[in-house]
């Protein structure tokens, strides 16, 4: 009986060995996010007729930024989040919207993306455009298909070159 104490006592300090070693890689691990894709720029025809207005919505590439997320491993949860920032001028009466136009790619049997994959206004501070959950290994995901809407063209805002910048950030929940 005392032999088996041992093997036992050992085994457990082999197991505390190990979940300490996970815990610690949880606590070094980051949530990554790559952003990739080209300026998107909006071609507004002009106006021909007295009396008309613009048309109003311009959607992008389905696929005009792909990103690349990495949530660590273990009951792990990643927020993608998204804002705008003036570059150098943008109009308040504009709107931009984004959402998600797919899962991309991704070998984790277990992760789940959800969310996102109706427009959600940009806006000044961030909002959350989707989540990631992994469950018992890293939740890789690339490629993701964001696509851009731009609304509330008019020939009520002042005619000049209006530009923003898409911030994408992740985070824990």
């Amino acid at each position: 009986m005392e032999k088996y104490k041992g093997i036992f006592r050992n085994s457990i300090c082999r197991m505390t060995a190990l979940l300490f070693s996970i815990m610690l890689y949880q606590i070094k691990a980051q949530r990554t996010l790559t952003v990739t894709g080209s300026n998107w720029t909006v071609s507004i025809p002009s106006i021909t007729e007295a009396g008309t207005n613009y048309s109003g919505t311009y959607e992008s590439a389905a696929d005009q930024i792909l990103l690349t997320a990495n949530v660590p491993l273990l009951l792990s949860t990643g927020k993608v989040s998204v804002h705008y920032e003036a570059n150098p001028t943008w109009n308040s009466d504009l709107i931009l919207s984004a959402k998600r136009n797919g899962d991309g790619n991704t070998l984790c049997v277990l992760c789940t993306i959800t969310g996102g994959t109706a427009y959600q206004t940009v806006g000044l501070t961030d909002t959350e455009l989707f989540r990631i959950t992994a469950v018992l290994a890293l939740a890789s995901y690339s490629s993701i298909p964001i696509q851009l809407q731009l609304s509330g063209v008019s020939v009520t805002i002042p005619a000049a070159t209006y530009n923003s910048r898409i911030v994408f950030t992740i985070g824990a929940l």
